[in-house]
């Protein structure tokens, strides 16, 4: 018989979902980072070196769209397939990546992957999850594919079919993958989408490759489902509502500020103004395309600018941030206090206290971490303290704007932004769970998973029972039978003690 002590350093030596879905981010950028340096990724056929490298493919793998130099100059042909390739394998998250192969090989999804499937699509358990990993992957195809095609149709007349269809290719992976990477360098370096601000096929197309993008795998899979919105479930009706909220209070609140600018809004006809406000607040919901220069903005509008990307988009989604939900969930919570109130009630259901607790935890983080990289950015490159703000939020919440500083970053404010990028893609609870040496309590995926892999390394149920903290052993059988695993019947006494 093993003992206990034995079994604890078993399961230390195992890596956790969470914990895998942060070691395989940073190995992805890795990854990327070797390939970027090869002097045949560089368009001057000169390796771009180490920070530069790594950096681009931080943001890449990231989604975020912060970068040193201008894609489109920088980066060869074989430099901006690989940029692209670590877009869609971070917009997707990797488990989507691995997910193709395991499908077109037609072979059995296990327990272990389904395990770090539902951790990375944010499910709580793994009811439905291949089923819905399929539909994330069909679904994001068909998506990209569509807006590929009005792409390349609209640059077609002007630029010819073969860049058309590259940068159709390219441009609707980036946005709907919320990365905001862009090949607009070849006409005006560092421009984005700004020669395109009077285009709205080009704008409104990339602005709802982004919005579907940032709805959530989840709802996705409700909104196939289900056909009407009373019967959608709390948390869809939630994601759905505070979207179209944000887009329209932000639309408002930026046309307002930037009605008279004479560097952004100013000069455009009223249609244009409206179009390109309404695609100024899509983008801050960690699009990174910009149809104004950001550093053009006035201070308010970069204020409240940075608390739409503090928000973000959904949870399960391509898109960073706090998210729309866990934000609201806040939002509600100090209404509720205000009342005289402890519980918050959202369409009848009663939120429980851990979920209000987990939002405040990451807020409170992301708020930190936040001013703290405002200061440092500041104090350490010619950058005042309110671009230095913007340019960390955007890192954090995986945005990819700036208001004309990157390029201008010294060394240590690069890396914390490199460390922002990561962190704000992987997710602040997350990589916390992910760096914790112990923790307080295991989620019910994890508890479930080490009673599989203790029972397939030979313990008898009896040890397993004493370190799953269940009250009864009948727990256990039930967890082992939900796996598939048969035990031998009728000789419970020879499982328990076997």
């Amino acid at each position: 018989m093993q003992q206990p002590n034995t079994i604890k350093k078993k399961r230390r030596l195992r890596l956790n979902a969470t914990q895998s879905i942060a070691v395989v981010f940073a190995a992805i950028i890795l990854a990327g980072t070797g390939l970027l340096m090869l002097p045949a990724a560089s368009r001057s056929g000169v390796s771009c070196g180490f920070q530069p490298a790594l950096f681009t493919a931080t943001s890449a793998t990231c989604v975020t769209g912060l970068v040193l130099y201008d894609t489109y100059t920088q980066w060869s042909p074989f430099g901006q397939t690989v940029i692209i390739t670590l877009i869609e394998i971070g917009g997707l998250g990797f488990m989507s990546a691995a997910s193709t192969f395991v499908f077109l090989l037609r072979k059995r999804v296990g327990l272990r992957q389904k395990m770090v499937m539902a951790q990375a699509l944010n499910l709580s358990d793994m009811d439905g999850v291949v089923r819905i990993q399929k539909l994330v992957l069909t679904g994001s195809l068909t998506i990209q594919g569509i807006g590929a095609a009005i792409l390349l149709l609209r640059f077609w007349p002007r630029f010819g079919f073969r860049r058309a269809l590259a940068w159709g290719v390219f441009h609707a992976i980036s946005a709907f993958c919320n990365a905001g990477f862009d090949l607009f360098g070849a006409l005006a370096p560092g421009q984005s989408l700004i020669l395109f601000n009077d285009d709205p096929i080009i704008c409104l197309t990339l602005m709802a490759l982004v919005t579907v993008g940032g709805l959530g795998f989840l709802v996705w899979e409700e909104l196939a489902r289900v056909r009407k919105f009373k019967h959608f479930s709390v948390y869809t009706k939630l994601v759905l509502l505070m979207t179209g909220g944000i887009l329209l209070v932000g639309t408002g609140v930026i046309l307002g500020l930037e009605w008279t600018n004479p560097q952004t809004f100013g000069p455009m006809p009223v249609w244009q103004k409206l179009m390109n406000a309404f695609f100024q607040t899509g983008t801050l919901r960690t699009a990174g395309f910009v149809t104004v220069d950001q550093a053009a903005l006035r201070d308010a509008t970069k204020v409240f600018s940075i608390l739409i990307m503090f928000i973000g988009g959904s949870s399960g989604s391509t898109a960073g941030g706090l998210k729309t939900v866990t934000f609201l969930v806040i939002a509600l919570f100090i209404w509720a206090r205000i009342r005289g109130r402890s519980t918050i009630q959202v369409c009848r259901r009663t939120i429980p206290q851990s979920q209000v607790l987990d939002a405040m935890t990451i807020a409170f983080m992301m708020i930190g971490l936040a001013m703290f990289g405002g200061v440092f950015i500041s104090a350490t490159s010619p950058v005042s303290f309110t671009d230095g703000l913007y340019e960390a939020v955007s890192a954090l919440a995986t945005v990819g704007l700036t208001a004309g500083v990157t390029g201008s970053l010294s060394i240590p404010a690069q890396i914390l932004i490199i460390c922002y990028m990561y962190f704000g893609r992987v997710g602040p609870l997350t990589l916390a769970l992910a760096l914790a040496k112990r923790q307080v309590g295991v989620s019910k995926l994890e508890r479930n998973m080490n009673v599989i892999n203790l029972y397939k390394s030979g313990y008898p149920i009896n040890e397993i029972w004493k370190q799953s903290g269940f009250r009864s052993r009948s727990s256990v059988f039930r967890i082992l039978n939900d796996a598939g695993i048969k035990l031998q019947r009728g000789n419970r006494r020879k499982n328990i003690e076997d």
